[in-house]
């Protein structure tokens, strides 16, 4: 066998992606933790609350009649129905339950839709900064990212007018997250239908990343689907995740046309198929119960919010926008470059890990080189304590 041909074991595809910045992070915490390394770890987006007690119980019930078989690869009707009902609630839209299908989480439901819809050349827009998965996901689809860099100075907001500047023949799709990860920018409900509408007239998909929609603290939730003469180019990527403390349970959904959603659940059929059933059976009982758990989490966001900008603001040199969505701050620490051996935002989070044992993001894996992110999706006390850690660490540079 010639050296080409022996080294060629994997198909190129997989070298279109890298592994997820987030969760190499997450297993460099974890190797600490079980070294018994007390650490304030910011790193992974997932909520610090228990999952509600009757979310469990559903799943318990679930279980303890059999519901634990085979269901139809989109979701049994019952789920599908409690998505769209609870949207039409929430946001006003008109989706049936043949316009929904439910995903081993919100990850899936991008992967299939960005599948289904990108072939090779294909343009998709994606403003900057970004979600970790989003750029690798339509990398390995073939697609080629576009990319709209927003201002830091204007909060890193997303305009109607850049994606307009940005769109192309080839465009075939635009990807919006909003509330943002990593930033917690949130489009404008003037922007966002005014990008739906000129995607809706160039005859181009909008991805809506509504994972953190739940969450946006300028009291006023929109949702892209609501524009219902837009529909057939929206698709909506939800999940109960972040909204109702499931990230383990892998919650998601997917909303839109009917032939998007159909092409969707076949290449489902052949490769996850169905969510576990009791997760469906739990995840009917979140959307249809009081929302009162999604309101309260939302408030202690804020409290958390808050709390870890006024203590970035005892750390000379650290600067940060506001978010005003979901739970993560993406503080500026490009002032640090050139300190105490510091080149690079990698390098801030490598030593932030080892030294002051704070688990942090590097800004390279969402598109920006001057920062860092934090989820502050923790306990009070954690966030006291990791800034206290983050001011010695910082003061300790030279």
């Amino acid at each position: 066998m010639s050296t080409a041909a022996a080294t060629k074991i994997f198909a190129d595809r997989i070298n279109r992606i890298e592994v997820s910045a987030t969760m190499a992070i997450t297993a460099a915490a974890l190797k600490l933790k079980s070294e018994g390394i007390n650490l304030a770890d910011f790193g992974a987006g997932e909520p610090h609350f228990a999952t509600p007690r009757h979310i469990k119980d559903a799943a318990i019930e679930a279980i303890e009649k059999n519901f634990t078989r085979y269901t139809n690869v989109a979701g049994i009707p019952e789920v599908r129905k409690a998505i769209v009902d609870r949207h039409t609630a929430d946001f006003g839209t008109d989706y049936t339950p043949e316009e929904c299908v439910f995903t081993t989480g919100g990850k899936l439901a991008l992967f299939n839709a960005i599948q289904v819809l990108v072939d090779h050349g294909d343009e998709v827009i994606l403003p900057v900064p970004y979600w970790v998965s989003f750029k690798d996901i339509i990398q390995y689809a073939g697609g080629k990212v576009v990319y709209v860099e927003t201002e830091e100075a204007d909060n890193f907001r997303v305009t109607a007018a850049m994606i307009e500047a940005a769109i192309t023949p080839r465009t075939k799709c635009i990807i919006l997250n909003t509330p943002s990860n990593p930033s917690g920018a949130v489009v404008s409900p003037e922007d966002l239908e005014a990008i739906v509408r000129l995607a809706h007239k160039n005859n181009i998909f909008v991805l809506l990343d509504e994972c953190y929609v739940y969450l946006n603290f300028n009291g006023q939730i929109v949702s892209g689907g609501s524009f219902k003469d837009c529909k057939e180019h929206v698709i909506v990527l939800g999940s109960l995740s972040k909204t109702y403390a499931m990230t383990g349970w892998r919650a998601g959904f997917a909303l839109g046309p009917k032939n998007v959603i159909g092409a969707m659940s076949k290449l489902q059929s052949q490769s996850t198929s169905n969510t576990a059933s009791m997760v469906q059976r739990a995840s009917i009982a979140a959307l249809t119960a009081s929302q009162e758990c999604v309101a309260e989490m939302r408030a202690d966001y804020i409290k958390l919010r808050d709390r870890i900008l006024e203590g970035f603001k005892t750390i000379p040199g650290l600067t940060c926008t506001v978010p005003q969505g979901a739970f993560y701050v993406y503080p500026n620490v490009s002032s640090f470059f050139g300190k105490g051996g510091i080149k690079t935002a990698s390098d801030v989070a490598a030593r932030l890990l080892s030294e002051a044992h704070v688990v942090v993001v590097p800004g390279e894996a969402f598109g920006t080189k001057d920062h860092i992110r934090l989820s502050y999706a923790v306990s009070h006390d954690v966030v006291d304590e990791g800034v206290k850690r983050m001011r010695e660490f910082f003061a300790g540079l030279s």
